[in-house]
């Protein structure tokens, strides 16, 4: 009688929380835009969620310790005349997120580490080359300040954020609106879905067509794409009888996929969540009051399920984690920030170990905060992986890097890539000359401080003779 083998994995056991109460955020107006984007992004430092707001559109970002109830005054990012429908932070600094609105413009803001005392109104550079509505955003992987857009218009616009130029421009590719884009690890590949029922690969620099599946599932709600560690593709999709999918392709053979797999009857979209460190997806369905785990291997079937984190209220949005997000001395491999109708709840993934000891097989080099090229270099072909860190020490997020505002790269902390002009004995060095201009600036302010304090008793010596001829 053969014995049925179970099947080897660290990531077998990898069980789902919910945090307590005390560390939920309340008191949230979530957006209730019509939109399939998970309304929320969160890197190491910050929350942020789209939320409703009257007269346009606005974003709340909140520093990951600001738990509990969120004061109803607290300052939003507003300057969308129109509805958010998209954000992203920067992978390169983590003080930098992109929004995406319905008004038809990207904006890049400046997040500081303090609380604002007012709603930030003026963005870093607004980005303004769609037609109709943007809904999604993308940072390159790799690249320093290059993100990508896709709008209504059915166009896809790639842009040097530190110089506010369009890069590239994919505007012939897709005959309807696009559903979802994703890179893959270095940046030199694109997966797209499309209403046109069509899973690309694009060579964004080549505005090419690499390789395309049409009805890659065959029912007629929306597809979604991600793209696993070694170039495959991960899509989710419907049955023609509405039974969500989860399919895995290998691009070089897209006539079957590698592994399918049915789950249940719902009209929700799948937004997929792929952890390339330990091949595993998270399926969380917008409207669903679950996520759904699987495992990626080598090996038949190659899709294998793992477990389903249950809980009662349905999501409205998801946020997740980076990976050098997370807290290592708990076994924590996954973090997802759901969103409720009025409040957003954390929710952890963890793999139980009975050491306290670093876990090094949980967590192998991940991807940190510095690019690995230029956004010139990305753009004349160069490729390169990300810039791995270790995360055995626990990852601290560096204080708020200043951007050095350039006409080449105003996102920018480094000098410009290249042979850099040798100064002549009578310029200043730089240092100087921004010490100087520092020093201008104090003094000018002093200035207008003290002219508003002379104002200010004039005021007062003019209330207290009218006080006092009134007496």
């Amino acid at each position: 009688m053969s014995r049925r083998v179970v099947r080897q994995s660290k990531f077998r056991h990898v069980f789902g929380q919910a945090a307590k109460a005390d560390q939920a955020y309340e008191d949230i107006r979530v957006s209730k835009v019509t939109w399939d984007s998970a309304f929320c992004a969160v890197n190491p430092k910050f929350l942020a969620i789209i939320v409703e707001a009257g007269g346009g559109g606005a974003f709340i970002v909140l520093p990951l310790a600001k738990t509990g109830r969120v004061d109803k005054n607290y300052p939003l990012v507003t300057g969308h005349t129109g509805p958010v429908l998209d954000i992203d932070w920067c992978p390169h600094n983590d003080n930098v997120i992109a929004s995406a609105s319905d008004d038809t413009t990207v904006m890049v803001w400046q997040i500081p580490d303090y609380t604002p005392v007012r709603n930030i109104t003026e963005p870093v550079i607004t980005l303004e080359g769609h037609s109709k509505r943007v809904g999604i955003l993308s940072w390159h992987p790799t690249a320093r300040n290059v993100l990508l857009s896709a709008g209504g218009d059915n166009v896809i616009i790639i842009w040097n954020v530190g110089t506010g130029e369009v890069l590239l421009s994919l505007d012939d590719i897709h005959p309807d609106v696009i559903h979802s884009v994703c890179w893959n690890s270095n940046g030199s590949l694109l997966a797209t879905t499309c209403k046109d029922k069509t899973l690309r690969i694009i060579d964004p620099r080549k505005s090419q067509v690499v390789a395309e599946r049409a009805r890659p599932h065959e029912g007629a709600r929306p597809l979604r794409a991600v793209f696993t560690a070694d170039g495959k593709l991960l899509s989710t999709g419907f049955s023609r009888m509405s039974e969500r999918q989860l399919a895995l392709w290998d691009p070089n053979n897209f006539e079957e996929p590698v592994a399918l797999q049915e789950m249940d009857t719902s009209n929700g979209v799948l937004l997929p969540f792929y952890d390339p460190d330990s091949s595993i997806v998270y399926l969380c369905g917008k409207g669903d009051s679950s996520i759904r785990y699987f495992e990626i291997t080598d090996e038949p079937p190659f899709v294998h399920y793992l477990n389903t984190f249950s809980s009662k209220e349905p999501q409205r949005g998801m946020g997740f984690m980076p990976k050098r997000g997370l807290d290592v001395s708990k076994c924590e491999i996954a973090r997802f920030y759901k969103l409720h109708e009025r409040k957003c709840e954390p929710i952890v993934m963890t793999v139980p170990r009975k050491s306290d000891l670093f876990q090094d097989d949980l967590y192998p080099d991940t991807p940190g905060p510095e690019p690995a090229l230029e956004a010139d270099e990305w753009l004349s072909g160069q490729d390169a992986e990300p810039v791995l860190i270790s995360l055995k020490e626990g990852y601290v997020p560096p204080k708020h890097r200043e951007l050095r505002i350039t006409k080449r790269n105003i996102l920018d902390v480094r000098p410009p890539a290249g042979p850099r002009r040798s100064q002549s004995a009578s310029e200043p060095p730089l240092s100087q000359h921004t010490l100087e201009t520092l020093l201008e600036e104090i003094k000018a302010l002093r200035e207008r401080v003290q002219a508003q304090e002379e104002r200010i008793t004039a005021l007062e010596n003019m209330l207290c003779e009218l006080v006092d001829g009134t007496d």
